[in-house]
Protein backbone atom coordinates (compact mmCIF):
# COMPACT_ATOMS: atom_id res chain seq x y z
CA UNK A 1 0.00 0.00 0.00
CA UNK A 2 1.10 3.38 -0.60
CA UNK A 3 0.37 6.14 1.42
CA UNK A 4 0.94 10.19 0.98
CA UNK A 5 -0.10 13.17 1.88
CA UNK A 6 -0.89 16.12 -0.14
CA UNK A 7 -1.43 20.39 0.32
CA UNK A 8 -3.45 22.29 -1.62
CA UNK A 9 -5.71 25.48 -1.15
CA UNK A 10 -8.96 23.62 -1.35
CA UNK A 11 -9.99 19.92 -0.15
CA UNK A 12 -11.14 18.96 -3.75
CA UNK A 13 -7.49 20.40 -5.22
CA UNK A 14 -5.72 18.13 -2.72
CA UNK A 15 -7.96 14.68 -3.63
CA UNK A 16 -7.81 15.46 -7.37
CA UNK A 17 -3.80 15.40 -7.56
CA UNK A 18 -3.70 12.16 -5.21
CA UNK A 19 -6.17 10.92 -8.09
CA UNK A 20 -3.50 12.16 -10.68
CA UNK A 21 -0.61 10.45 -9.10
CA UNK A 22 -2.18 7.33 -7.39
CA UNK A 23 -5.08 6.64 -9.69
CA UNK A 24 -9.07 6.34 -9.65
CA UNK A 25 -9.02 3.94 -6.44
CA UNK A 26 -7.35 6.20 -4.21
CA UNK A 27 -9.03 5.94 -0.70
CA UNK A 28 -8.64 9.38 1.55
CA UNK A 29 -7.51 8.29 4.72
CA UNK A 30 -7.61 11.90 6.54
CA UNK A 31 -8.70 15.88 6.02
CA UNK A 32 -6.65 18.45 7.51
CA UNK A 33 -7.24 22.32 7.28
CA UNK A 34 -3.87 23.82 8.29
CA UNK A 35 -4.59 27.83 9.26
CA UNK A 36 -1.66 30.12 10.07
CA UNK A 37 -1.35 31.77 13.42
CA UNK A 38 -0.07 34.89 14.57
CA UNK A 39 2.05 36.97 11.67
CA UNK A 40 2.24 33.84 9.48
CA UNK A 41 -1.38 35.05 8.43
CA UNK A 42 -0.07 37.90 6.35
CA UNK A 43 2.46 35.67 4.59
CA UNK A 44 0.55 32.45 4.46
CA UNK A 45 -2.77 31.42 3.47
CA UNK A 46 -5.12 28.42 4.64
CA UNK A 47 -4.77 25.71 2.99
CA UNK A 48 -6.02 21.39 3.43
CA UNK A 49 -3.47 18.52 3.95
CA UNK A 50 -5.35 15.33 2.77
CA UNK A 51 -3.59 11.65 3.49
CA UNK A 52 -4.10 8.89 0.56
CA UNK A 53 -3.51 5.45 0.30
CA UNK A 54 -4.24 2.71 -2.66
CA UNK A 55 -2.99 -0.80 -2.67
CA UNK A 56 0.32 -1.95 -4.41
CA UNK A 57 0.17 -4.02 -7.13
CA UNK A 58 2.82 -6.48 -6.37
CA UNK A 59 3.94 -9.99 -8.45
CA UNK A 60 5.43 -11.12 -4.90
CA UNK A 61 4.14 -12.57 -2.19
CA UNK A 62 3.54 -9.51 0.69
CA UNK A 63 5.94 -10.07 4.06
CA UNK A 64 4.24 -11.46 6.88
CA UNK A 65 5.64 -8.67 8.91
CA UNK A 66 4.11 -5.50 9.84
CA UNK A 67 5.25 -2.22 9.11
CA UNK A 68 4.22 -0.13 12.15
CA UNK A 69 6.29 2.80 10.47
CA UNK A 70 3.57 2.84 7.76
CA UNK A 71 0.60 2.78 10.68
CA UNK A 72 1.59 5.72 12.50
CA UNK A 73 1.50 7.60 9.12
CA UNK A 74 -1.89 6.40 8.72
CA UNK A 75 -3.16 7.51 12.03
CA UNK A 76 -1.24 11.36 11.70
CA UNK A 77 2.18 10.92 13.19
CA UNK A 78 5.13 12.17 10.72
CA UNK A 79 5.80 8.77 8.68
CA UNK A 80 9.53 7.24 8.76
CA UNK A 81 11.52 7.60 5.62
CA UNK A 82 10.82 4.35 3.67
CA UNK A 83 13.52 2.28 2.90
CA UNK A 84 14.69 2.08 -0.44
CA UNK A 85 14.02 -1.56 -1.25
CA UNK A 86 11.78 -4.02 0.27
CA UNK A 87 14.37 -6.36 0.98
CA UNK A 88 15.36 -3.34 3.61
CA UNK A 89 12.07 -2.75 4.66
CA UNK A 90 11.50 -6.46 5.88
CA UNK A 91 14.91 -6.37 7.91
CA UNK A 92 13.93 -3.36 9.17
CA UNK A 93 10.22 -4.30 10.31
CA UNK A 94 12.11 -7.90 11.49
CA UNK A 95 14.19 -5.84 13.94
CA UNK A 96 11.67 -3.58 15.24
CA UNK A 97 9.16 -6.50 15.87
CA UNK A 98 12.16 -8.23 18.00
CA UNK A 99 12.63 -5.12 19.99
CA UNK A 100 9.12 -4.49 20.24
CA UNK A 101 8.34 -8.20 21.85
CA UNK A 102 11.38 -8.08 23.83
CA UNK A 103 9.76 -4.72 25.32
CA UNK A 104 6.27 -6.89 25.61
CA UNK A 105 8.06 -9.36 27.41
CA UNK A 106 9.72 -7.44 30.10
CA UNK A 107 6.32 -5.04 30.31
CA UNK A 108 4.38 -8.54 31.19
CA UNK A 109 7.35 -9.81 33.60
CA UNK A 110 6.74 -6.61 35.56
CA UNK A 111 3.01 -6.52 35.44
CA UNK A 112 2.92 -10.08 36.94
CA UNK A 113 4.68 -9.43 40.46
CA UNK A 114 2.59 -9.35 43.20
CA UNK A 115 2.75 -6.64 45.36
CA UNK A 116 3.41 -6.99 49.16
CA UNK A 117 2.42 -5.06 51.97
CA UNK A 118 5.84 -3.13 52.03
CA UNK A 119 5.31 -2.43 48.35
CA UNK A 120 1.88 -1.08 49.00
CA UNK A 121 3.53 1.41 51.65
CA UNK A 122 5.98 2.43 49.52
CA UNK A 123 3.35 3.75 46.97
CA UNK A 124 1.22 5.35 49.54
CA UNK A 125 4.58 7.46 51.00
CA UNK A 126 3.63 9.72 48.68
CA UNK A 127 0.55 10.18 48.90
CA UNK A 128 0.20 10.15 52.83
CA UNK A 129 2.24 13.17 53.08
CA UNK A 130 0.27 15.22 50.44
CA UNK A 131 -2.64 14.49 53.13
CA UNK A 132 -0.73 15.61 56.32
CA UNK A 133 0.21 18.89 54.41
CA UNK A 134 -3.89 19.54 53.92
CA UNK A 135 -4.77 18.75 57.43
CA UNK A 136 -4.34 21.52 60.43
CA UNK A 137 -3.08 19.10 62.88
CA UNK A 138 -0.91 21.67 64.77
CA UNK A 139 -4.40 23.51 65.83
CA UNK A 140 -5.51 20.24 67.31
CA UNK A 141 -3.09 19.92 69.05
CA UNK A 142 -3.33 23.17 70.07
CA UNK A 143 -6.76 22.24 72.21
CA UNK A 144 -4.49 21.20 75.67
CA UNK A 145 -8.09 20.65 77.20
CA UNK A 146 -9.44 17.86 74.89
CA UNK A 147 -9.30 14.44 75.90
CA UNK A 148 -6.57 12.32 74.06
CA UNK A 149 -9.32 9.91 72.28
CA UNK A 150 -11.31 12.91 71.60
CA UNK A 151 -7.98 14.71 69.69
CA UNK A 152 -7.99 11.23 67.74
CA UNK A 153 -11.46 10.90 66.84
CA UNK A 154 -10.73 14.36 65.27
CA UNK A 155 -7.80 13.42 63.18
CA UNK A 156 -9.28 10.44 62.25
CA UNK A 157 -12.78 12.89 60.84
CA UNK A 158 -10.29 14.84 59.52
CA UNK A 159 -8.40 11.95 57.68
CA UNK A 160 -11.80 10.48 56.35
CA UNK A 161 -12.79 13.85 55.12
CA UNK A 162 -9.61 14.33 53.37
CA UNK A 163 -9.54 11.12 51.67
CA UNK A 164 -13.43 11.98 50.85
CA UNK A 165 -12.56 14.78 48.89
CA UNK A 166 -9.95 13.04 46.87
CA UNK A 167 -12.37 10.77 45.57
CA UNK A 168 -15.05 12.82 44.80
CA UNK A 169 -12.52 15.78 43.14
CA UNK A 170 -11.84 12.15 41.06
CA UNK A 171 -15.66 12.03 39.54
CA UNK A 172 -16.17 8.89 42.35
CA UNK A 173 -19.82 8.95 43.32
CA UNK A 174 -20.15 10.02 46.75
CA UNK A 175 -22.41 6.73 47.34
CA UNK A 176 -19.52 4.54 46.87
CA UNK A 177 -16.73 6.82 48.40
CA UNK A 178 -19.51 6.79 51.74
CA UNK A 179 -19.82 2.45 51.03
CA UNK A 180 -16.05 2.72 50.84
CA UNK A 181 -15.51 4.80 53.82
CA UNK A 182 -17.67 3.14 56.30
CA UNK A 183 -16.38 -0.69 55.28
CA UNK A 184 -13.34 1.12 56.36
CA UNK A 185 -14.13 2.37 59.69
CA UNK A 186 -16.06 -0.70 60.44
CA UNK A 187 -12.63 -2.74 60.14
CA UNK A 188 -10.08 0.18 61.49
CA UNK A 189 -8.97 0.76 65.54
CA UNK A 190 -9.92 4.00 67.23
CA UNK A 191 -5.79 4.88 67.05
CA UNK A 192 -5.52 4.37 63.28
CA UNK A 193 -3.30 6.42 62.19
CA UNK A 194 -3.25 8.13 58.27
CA UNK A 195 -0.91 5.68 56.98
CA UNK A 196 -3.18 3.10 58.38
CA UNK A 197 -6.36 4.47 56.88
CA UNK A 198 -4.58 5.37 53.81
CA UNK A 199 -3.57 1.93 53.62
CA UNK A 200 -6.96 0.06 54.24
CA UNK A 201 -8.85 2.42 51.59
CA UNK A 202 -6.04 2.00 49.21
CA UNK A 203 -6.27 -1.88 49.15
CA UNK A 204 -10.15 -1.57 49.51
CA UNK A 205 -10.30 -0.13 45.68
CA UNK A 206 -7.44 -2.13 44.63
CA UNK A 207 -10.17 -4.88 45.72
CA UNK A 208 -13.20 -3.61 44.67
CA UNK A 209 -11.49 -3.06 40.70
CA UNK A 210 -10.49 -6.53 40.52
CA UNK A 211 -8.26 -8.72 37.94
CA UNK A 212 -7.91 -7.50 34.64
CA UNK A 213 -10.25 -9.82 32.04
CA UNK A 214 -8.10 -10.25 29.44
CA UNK A 215 -8.55 -12.15 25.85
CA UNK A 216 -7.90 -15.85 26.99
CA UNK A 217 -6.09 -17.57 24.83
CA UNK A 218 -6.28 -20.66 26.19
CA UNK A 219 -9.80 -20.86 25.82
CA UNK A 220 -10.07 -22.80 22.63
CA UNK A 221 -13.80 -22.45 22.42
CA UNK A 222 -14.11 -18.66 22.77
CA UNK A 223 -12.64 -17.78 19.42
CA UNK A 224 -15.38 -14.97 18.22
CA UNK A 225 -14.29 -11.57 20.33
CA UNK A 226 -16.99 -8.93 19.69
CA UNK A 227 -16.41 -4.96 20.64
CA UNK A 228 -19.70 -3.46 21.25
CA UNK A 229 -20.21 0.07 22.01
CA UNK A 230 -21.42 3.92 21.33
CA UNK A 231 -20.22 5.96 18.41
CA UNK A 232 -16.95 7.58 18.44
CA UNK A 233 -15.08 5.97 21.39
CA UNK A 234 -12.79 4.57 19.39
CA UNK A 235 -13.60 0.79 18.82
CA UNK A 236 -12.06 0.28 15.40
CA UNK A 237 -8.58 1.82 16.93
CA UNK A 238 -8.59 -0.40 19.74
CA UNK A 239 -8.90 -3.47 17.80
CA UNK A 240 -6.34 -2.54 15.77
CA UNK A 241 -4.39 -1.99 18.88
CA UNK A 242 -5.44 -5.42 20.23
CA UNK A 243 -4.86 -7.08 17.21
CA UNK A 244 -1.34 -6.12 16.87
CA UNK A 245 -0.85 -6.77 20.06
CA UNK A 246 -1.77 -10.20 19.63
CA UNK A 247 0.56 -10.84 16.88
CA UNK A 248 3.31 -8.99 17.76
CA UNK A 249 3.36 -10.85 21.23
CA UNK A 250 1.65 -14.04 20.91
CA UNK A 251 2.06 -15.13 17.47
CA UNK A 252 -2.00 -15.34 17.01
CA UNK A 253 -3.63 -16.21 14.33
CA UNK A 254 -5.71 -13.31 13.44
CA UNK A 255 -8.62 -12.62 11.55
CA UNK A 256 -10.70 -9.51 11.08
CA UNK A 257 -14.49 -8.50 10.63
CA UNK A 258 -16.46 -5.24 10.49
CA UNK A 259 -20.36 -5.16 10.50
CA UNK A 260 -19.83 -1.08 10.76
CA UNK A 261 -20.93 -0.74 7.08
CA UNK A 262 -22.86 2.68 8.37
CA UNK A 263 -19.16 4.43 7.90
CA UNK A 264 -17.43 3.73 5.00
CA UNK A 265 -14.83 5.45 6.79
CA UNK A 266 -14.52 2.76 9.13
CA UNK A 267 -14.08 0.13 6.65
CA UNK A 268 -11.68 1.46 5.06
CA UNK A 269 -9.44 2.47 8.42
CA UNK A 270 -10.28 -0.98 9.25
CA UNK A 271 -8.94 -2.40 6.00
CA UNK A 272 -5.76 -0.52 5.89
CA UNK A 273 -5.03 -1.62 9.56
CA UNK A 274 -5.81 -5.49 8.14
CA UNK A 275 -3.18 -5.09 4.88
CA UNK A 276 -0.35 -3.44 6.88
CA UNK A 277 -0.98 -6.42 10.24
CA UNK A 278 -1.50 -9.17 6.97
CA UNK A 279 -4.67 -10.65 8.18
CA UNK A 280 -7.50 -10.90 6.39
CA UNK A 281 -10.39 -8.83 6.62
CA UNK A 282 -14.02 -9.75 5.89
CA UNK A 283 -16.60 -7.02 5.61
CA UNK A 284 -20.69 -8.62 6.18
CA UNK A 285 -23.73 -6.87 6.08
CA UNK A 286 -26.15 -9.15 8.41
CA UNK A 287 -26.02 -11.68 10.61
CA UNK A 288 -26.61 -14.60 8.67
CA UNK A 289 -23.64 -13.58 6.61
CA UNK A 290 -21.55 -14.12 10.26
CA UNK A 291 -22.81 -17.24 10.09
CA UNK A 292 -21.87 -17.89 6.73
CA UNK A 293 -17.73 -17.37 6.98
CA UNK A 294 -17.76 -18.82 10.84
CA UNK A 295 -16.60 -21.97 8.21
CA UNK A 296 -14.35 -20.11 6.74
CA UNK A 297 -12.02 -18.84 9.31
CA UNK A 298 -12.29 -22.07 11.54
CA UNK A 299 -8.37 -21.79 10.69
CA UNK A 300 -7.87 -18.89 12.53
CA UNK A 301 -6.55 -18.63 16.56
CA UNK A 302 -9.33 -15.48 17.06
CA UNK A 303 -11.48 -13.48 14.84
CA UNK A 304 -12.29 -9.70 15.96
CA UNK A 305 -15.44 -8.40 14.99
CA UNK A 306 -16.00 -5.08 14.93
CA UNK A 307 -19.55 -3.76 15.44
CA UNK A 308 -21.17 -0.56 14.10
CA UNK A 309 -22.04 1.49 17.20
CA UNK A 310 -25.26 1.65 18.33
CA UNK A 311 -27.49 4.57 20.12
CA UNK A 312 -28.73 2.70 23.85
CA UNK A 313 -31.59 4.92 22.85
CA UNK A 314 -32.71 2.99 19.37
CA UNK A 315 -34.44 -0.38 20.54
CA UNK A 316 -33.95 -1.72 16.54
CA UNK A 317 -30.50 -1.06 16.85
CA UNK A 318 -30.15 -2.98 19.88
CA UNK A 319 -32.06 -5.93 18.12
CA UNK A 320 -30.22 -5.74 15.45
CA UNK A 321 -26.41 -6.41 17.48
CA UNK A 322 -28.23 -8.91 19.61
CA UNK A 323 -29.22 -11.07 16.59
CA UNK A 324 -25.46 -10.36 15.22
CA UNK A 325 -24.17 -11.49 18.97
CA UNK A 326 -26.53 -14.70 18.81
CA UNK A 327 -25.29 -15.95 15.81
CA UNK A 328 -21.88 -17.65 17.97
CA UNK A 329 -23.22 -19.67 20.19
CA UNK A 330 -22.12 -18.03 23.64
CA UNK A 331 -19.31 -20.59 24.30
CA UNK A 332 -17.16 -19.57 21.47
CA UNK A 333 -17.90 -15.97 21.85
CA UNK A 334 -16.48 -12.96 23.88
CA UNK A 335 -17.72 -9.14 23.76
CA UNK A 336 -16.22 -6.03 25.28
CA UNK A 337 -18.29 -3.04 25.98
CA UNK A 338 -15.78 -0.14 24.73
CA UNK A 339 -16.40 3.45 26.50
CA UNK A 340 -14.86 6.42 26.94
CA UNK A 341 -13.39 7.91 30.08
CA UNK A 342 -14.45 11.25 28.76
CA UNK A 343 -18.61 10.43 28.54
CA UNK A 344 -20.56 11.82 31.19
CA UNK A 345 -21.49 9.65 34.41
CA UNK A 346 -24.97 9.88 33.64
CA UNK A 347 -24.85 8.68 30.05
CA UNK A 348 -22.39 6.17 30.86
CA UNK A 349 -25.20 4.44 33.16
CA UNK A 350 -27.41 4.65 30.83
CA UNK A 351 -25.45 3.26 28.02
CA UNK A 352 -24.07 0.27 30.13
CA UNK A 353 -27.66 -0.53 31.19
CA UNK A 354 -28.96 -0.90 27.80
CA UNK A 355 -25.89 -3.46 26.78
CA UNK A 356 -26.34 -5.47 29.50
CA UNK A 357 -29.65 -5.98 28.52
CA UNK A 358 -28.45 -7.71 25.64
CA UNK A 359 -25.64 -9.64 26.29
CA UNK A 360 -23.01 -10.16 29.47
CA UNK A 361 -19.38 -8.22 28.58
CA UNK A 362 -16.18 -6.53 30.33
CA UNK A 363 -15.24 -3.27 29.99
CA UNK A 364 -13.00 -1.49 27.91
CA UNK A 365 -11.95 2.34 28.74
CA UNK A 366 -10.40 4.38 26.08
CA UNK A 367 -9.44 8.03 26.13
CA UNK A 368 -7.73 7.96 29.23
CA UNK A 369 -5.02 10.55 28.17
CA UNK A 370 -7.74 13.48 27.91
CA UNK A 371 -9.34 13.03 31.22
CA UNK A 372 -7.94 13.84 34.71
CA UNK A 373 -10.20 12.39 36.49
CA UNK A 374 -10.98 8.39 36.56
CA UNK A 375 -13.98 8.01 38.92
CA UNK A 376 -16.01 7.09 36.06
CA UNK A 377 -14.20 4.05 35.96
CA UNK A 378 -14.37 2.89 39.48
CA UNK A 379 -18.08 3.78 39.51
CA UNK A 380 -19.15 1.56 36.14
CA UNK A 381 -16.77 -1.35 37.46
CA UNK A 382 -19.64 -0.97 41.03
CA UNK A 383 -22.83 0.16 38.90
CA UNK A 384 -22.36 -3.53 36.61
CA UNK A 385 -19.90 -5.76 38.55
CA UNK A 386 -18.37 -6.22 35.12
CA UNK A 387 -14.70 -6.83 34.97
CA UNK A 388 -12.29 -4.17 33.78
CA UNK A 389 -9.58 -5.85 31.09
CA UNK A 390 -7.99 -2.65 28.50
CA UNK A 391 -6.99 0.45 28.80
CA UNK A 392 -6.08 3.25 25.97
CA UNK A 393 -4.72 6.32 25.35
CA UNK A 394 -3.96 7.93 22.59
CA UNK A 395 -4.10 6.88 18.99
CA UNK A 396 -0.47 5.21 18.35
CA UNK A 397 -1.04 1.59 17.26
CA UNK A 398 0.63 -1.15 18.47
CA UNK A 399 1.38 1.32 21.94
CA UNK A 400 -1.27 3.29 23.60
CA UNK A 401 -2.92 -0.14 25.46
CA UNK A 402 -2.92 -1.83 28.81
CA UNK A 403 -4.40 -4.02 30.79
CA UNK A 404 -6.32 -2.18 33.83
CA UNK A 405 -3.62 -1.65 36.44
CA UNK A 406 -5.95 -1.82 40.10
CA UNK A 407 -2.86 -0.12 41.97
CA UNK A 408 -2.45 2.30 39.47
CA UNK A 409 -5.91 3.79 39.83
CA UNK A 410 -6.39 3.03 42.97
CA UNK A 411 -3.21 5.73 43.28
CA UNK A 412 -4.92 8.20 41.30
CA UNK A 413 -8.00 7.88 42.83
CA UNK A 414 -6.53 8.78 46.30
CA UNK A 415 -4.47 12.11 44.63
CA UNK A 416 -1.17 10.67 43.62
CA UNK A 417 0.21 11.26 39.91
CA UNK A 418 -0.89 8.85 37.09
Amino acid sequence: MVIKKYIAKTEQEAVELAREELGKNVVIMNVKKNSPRGLAKIFRKESVEVTAAVDEVEDEKKADTPDFSRLQEVIGSEPEPAPDSKKAMVQAAKAALVEKKQVIAEKEEKEETIVETNAIEQKLSDLQSLLEKRINLPAQEAVSEEKPEDKQQDKTKAYLRLIRSQMENNEVEPGYVEQLLEEIEGSMKKDASLDNILSGVYQKIVLKMGRPHLIDLHAKKKKYVFFIGPTGVGKTTTIAKIASMLKLSKKVKVALVTSDTYRIAAVEQLKTYANILGVPLKVVYSSEEVEAIMEELEKYDLVLIDTAGRSHNNKEQREDLHRLLEVVPEQEREVFLVLSATTKYRDLVKISQSYSEITKYSLIFTKLDETDAIGNIFNIRMLTGAPLSYMTWGQNVPDDIGKADAQKMAKQLLGGDR
